[in-house]
This record gives C-alpha cells, sequence and structure tokens, in this order.
C-alpha cells in the first residue's frame, strides 16, 4: 500500500512538472529541427543605431545580440561578398569572387546543400538577384561571382524547395533587350542566358508553383515547391517598394511564405535569408536606402523569431557578412558641437525623404522639369541657390546621386569614408536551441548550423564529396575528354568500351550511353576541371 501511495504521488508531481518544463526540454521533445539564417548584407553597426533612431523602438535584432563575428577573407582584412558568404556556407575561408569553393579552387559542400543531403527541406530568399554572391554561395559553385549564368543554372539544377527574390534575366534565353545589373557599383554588366536554355520551363517542368508577383506569393499553395521571381533584376528598395512597385513582396512577406511553405516536410528545413540592399546604398553611401533595408531585414528577423517562439525547435542566426562604407553619427563638421547634437539632429533631415535616392532619380524626367520634385521626394527641400546649381549641373544621374547623398549627409550630421567594404567585426544575433555565442569566426557559424542539424562538412563523405571527373574516371579506365570547352554548355566525356557517360556542366544528371541517370548533386565546371559527385 505505501508503495503504490509513493507511486501514486510521484505520478501527480510529475504530472505537475509536465506543464512547467523549461524551453530547452521542450526544444528536445521534438523531432524536427529548422535552421533560418538570415544575412546582412554589407552593414556596419552605426547603421543600426541610426536606424533604431529612425524608428523609435528597439530592433528586433536588439532581442536577441549574443556576441560577434570575425569577417576577414582568406587573402584580405576586408572582405568581399562573396568570400564572406560562402565562408558561412562551406565553413572555409577563402578568395574574392569565389563562390562556394575553397581557396584553392574546388568546390566545397555548402551547409544548405548538406542539409539537402541529409533530408531537410531548403530555400533560399534574397532582395537582389537570387544570382547574386550571398545566395550563390550557398546554393553553387564558380571561380568568379559574375558568372551569374552558371550560377542560377545550378541553383535551378540543385532541387532546392523554396527561391524567392530577383534575377528573371538569368533564367530566360538572351533577349535583344538587355537589363542592365545595378548594385550601386560603378561598373553594370549585361545580363540574361547566353547559352540560350530557357530556365523558366525547367522550373515549371519540376512542380514547383510559381510567382511573379506579390499576389502570387500571397496564392494559396499548390506544390509543397515554391519558386518566386519577382524583378529581373533586384527587388526594390523598402521605402521605394511601398510607393513605385507594390506589386513585388517585402523581404518579410517572402520570409513568411519561405518558412510557411518549407515546415511541410516531416524532418524540418534549413532556409538562407539576405537582406541584400543594405550594402547597394552603402556603396552609394545612401542613408536613407541603408535604413530602408535595416528595417526591412528586421521586420524579417521579426517573423523568423516569431515563428521559432512558436515552434520552440528551430535555431535562428542573424548576421552581416561585412560592413560597408564606414557610415558614422558624427563628421568633420560635428567635431566642435557633438555635445549638443540630440538623435534629433540626426534623424529629422532623413526622415523628410520618402524614398531612396535610386527611387527618387528614377522618377526623374530626361529634360528634368521635375528636379525640384525629385529632390523633394528625398528630402531636399528648401535648397540654396549654391545647393540647387550644383544639383543642376551634374552631368549624369549618377553624379546627381552623389551631390544627393553628399548633401543629405552633411544635413544629417553624418560621415562615410569610403564607398566600399569595410573590415570591422560585426554583431552575432542568434536564438534558440544550439545557438551561438561571443566573439567567434564566420566560418563557425555553418559548424554551429550543422552540428544542430545533425551532420558534418569536416569529416566524413561531405569532406570530400566533389572529386575531380577527369582524373576519378581515368582511374576506372576510362578515356576522358572535355567536349565544348569553350563553349556556353560544355560536357565531360567518359568512355570505356562500349560504355559512354556524358557529364553536362551545371545539371545534377549525367548520360549514361542516353539513359539519363540522376545524381545528388550539380556538375561543376571551373573552365578546366570538371568536378562531380560519384558514388562508389
Amino acid at each position: 500500500m505505501k508503495t503504490l501511495k509513493r507511486l501514486t504521488t510521484l505520478t501527480i508531481l510529475l504530472s505537475l512538472l509536465s506543464f512547467t518544463l523549461p524551453s530547452t526540454c521542450l526544444f528536445a521533445a521534438q523531432s524536427n529541427k529548422n535552421v533560418i539564417l538570415l544575412i546582412m548584407d554589407g552593414t556596419n553597426s552605426d547603421i543600426l543605431t541610426l536606424s533604431r533612431w529612425y524608428r523609435g523602438t528597439d530592433l528586433q535584432l536588439d532581442k536577441v545580440l549574443t556576441g560577434g563575428v570575425r569577417t576577414y577573407s582568406a587573402q584580405s582584412a576586408i572582405t568581399d561578398s562573396a568570400a564572406a558568404g560562402s565562408a558561412m556556407a562551406t565553413g572555409v575561408k577563402t578568395k574574392a569572387d569565389y563562390i562556394g569553393m575553397n581557396p584553392d579552387g574546388r568546390p566545397a559542400l555548402t551547409v544548405l546543400e548538406g542539409a539537402k543531403l541529409s533530408g531537410y527541406r531548403t530555400g533560399i530568399v534574397s532582395t537582389s538577384p537570387v544570382q547574386h554572391a550571398t545566395p550563390a554561395a550557398f546554393t553553387s559553385h564558380t571561380l568568379n561571382r559574375d558568372e551569374f549564368g552558371d550560377i542560377g543554372e545550378q541553383q535551378v539544377y540543385q532541387g532546392l524547395d523554396v527561391v524567392l527574390g530577383g534575377g528573371a534575366a538569368w533564367l530566360k534565353p538572351q533577349s535583344k533587350d538587355h537589363a542592365k545589373d545595378d548594385d550601386g557599383m560603378l561598373k553594370t554588366k549585361e545580363v540574361s542566358r547566353e547559352d540560350g536554355e530557357n530556365l523558366v520551363k525547367e522550373i515549371s517542368a519540376s512542380g514547383y508553383d510559381m510567382a511573379l508577383n506579390r499576389d502570387g506569393l500571397l496564392r494559396k499553395a499548390v506544390s509543397s515547391k515554391l519558386w518566386g521571381v519577382f524583378a529581373d533584376e533586384d527587388i526594390s528598395y523598402e521605402f521605394d517598394r511601398k510607393t513605385l512597385k507594390p506589386d513585388e513582396p517585402s523581404l518579410a512577406e517572402m520570409t513568411r511564405a519561405a518558412m510557411n511553405r518549407l515546415s511541410q516536410g516531416e524532418k524540418g528545413f534549413f532556409l538562407m535569408v539576405e537582406g541584400s540592399k543594405v550594402d547597394w546604398a552603402a556603396h552609394k553611401n545612401d542613408p536613407v536606402g541603408m535604413i530602408s533595408e535595416v528595417l526591412s531585414f528586421d521586420d524579417a528577423v521579426g517573423e523568423a523569431l516569431d515563428f521559432a517562439r512558436k515552434d520552440r525547435n528551430t535555431l535562428v542566426v542573424a548576421v552581416t557578412d561585412h560592413g560597408n562604407s564606414g557610415l558614422t553619427l558624427g563628421n568633420q563638421g560635428t567635431n566642435g558641437d557633438y555635445k549638443n547634437l540630440p538623435a534629433e539632429k540626426f534623424i529629422e533631415p532623413l526622415k523628410k525623404a520618402k524614398l531612396t535616392v535610386k527611387g527618387a532619380t528614377s522618377q526623374l524626367k530626361k529634360n528634368r522639369t521635375n528636379l525640384k520634385e525629385v529632390l523633394s521626394s528625398y528630402g531636399l527641400g528648401n535648397l540654396s541657390s549654391k545647393e540647387y546649381c550644383a544639383m543642376e549641373d551634374a552631368k549624369s544621374v549618377e553624379d546627381l546621386e552623389s551631390e544627393m547623398v553628399r548633401l543629405m549627409a552633411k544635413r544629417a550630421n553624418l560621415g562615410f569614408t569610403t564607398h566600399g567594404h569595410t573590415g570591422e567585426d560585426v554583431f552575432l544575433y542568434a536564438y534558440g536551441p544550439g545557438k551561438p555565442m561571443g566573439l567567434i569566426e564566420n566560418i563557425d557559424i555553418p559548424k554551429v548550423i550543422s552540428s544542430y542539424m545533425g551532420f558534418s562538412l569536416t569529416t566524413g563523405k561531405f569532406a570530400s564529396w566533389y572529386v575531380d571527373g577527369k582524373e576519378f574516371y581515368r582511374g576506372k579506365g576510362f578515356k576522358v575528354k572535355i567536349e565544348g570547352r569553350t563553349s556556353k554548355n560544355p560536357v565531360m566525356v567518359a568512355t570505356r568500351d562500349d560504355q559512354v557517360l556524358r557529364f553536362p556542366e551545371n545539371k545534377d544528371f549525367y548520360w549514361r550511353n542516353g539513359d539519363k541517370v540522376g545524381l545528388k548533386s550539380v556538375n561543376v565546371y571551373d573552365g578546366e576541371t570538371f568536378y562531380v559527385h560519384v558514388e562508389e
């Protein structure tokens, strides 16, 4: 009888405890695991401070600050987005312009690929073309970040479950009307596919729901897979999108849609979200554009945190890949009176702008008869005659933008040290089980993620996933050659007796005597070597 009473008492206590288990226990009770990695491209610390003052409340990011990240690359104290993205995708520091490649130029399996191969659903979201450096680093392998055609093709054949962003131009065959890629830098390049392939047809044939605008994104799901392409190139800055491009979705809306679609899987998912255009505005030294995109990114972080708090088994990591522009609250003009500058002195001039500098100048007529209206939309009303003449004398739109951002910075008491990247450590934000803390290297991020998801990129089969195809098949007695080495569609051909294997570049299959054979990864060609994955 005493034993029965003890058992009854124990049962009651356990029942009561079940209602007060801490969240860490609840994390462990679930079988599926999700990771959401959010990357704010090209963002330094002062713009976060400025954005917080602008919004008037704490940022979502502020609630989950856990440490810092070192960003240097394998060759420089100041990284570019390709090397930084690849470091966070592969766990290896690499060279500038390399996408998903080790510093020796060999493909390195990414944490997204590792998650996919481990049975997780995977997706990417970006406000830039999805072929841009950061999303590319998680989904493709090239020696040059500008190879948007190869990057786009690899992405289509990677078997991702969700892809949302810009970049339609690199999914369609070459056309007479070339778009221009404008990332805020001085260079431009022609876009669209040079190999003549229509990847839109391939996407449709692969069972994706296709979304071409905001309404399409919000439409009821038919497929478990979603591909949304909302602009030929980049999606508009958030301040501009609301007024000028309301058919485009916000980053927060894309993030929410991606999480909803990916969470249909049984095992869990990995999602990479990039707020791309803080970096683009920073290259232009446009503080309004930078604030626009920091707040847009912060809203997306809010969506991820809401999901994680409800799910209780989702790891959220948010970080920037590098600094940009050297923005400072204060400049040479504030040397003498910085002690008498309340936050309003920085914020009020910025709040007069309704559009970013890019959005404002996009409304400029060819004869410039609406110049005053354009300047006013950027918050530059009440110009002195000298200031207005400087605007009138600008020979090109780029020169006009330079004058506009220079004057805005002066009015808002801001400084800029460069139009390029900077090398400072950046903030680390994280929430959920296994979250990283302290000052870490950017290459530690994929290690934390892969460890939580239960696989390794540095040991076992994933450590040497891609092999030199020519070397491997020659070792098996094949004669190997590369057909169309300088063409737009090169193929590695391996021949032995009556067996002919043909590996097309960027595809996830090969042909064996005319029969199509699926592969677990895409074929990668760097102009010299064909890298493939083979199962022994």
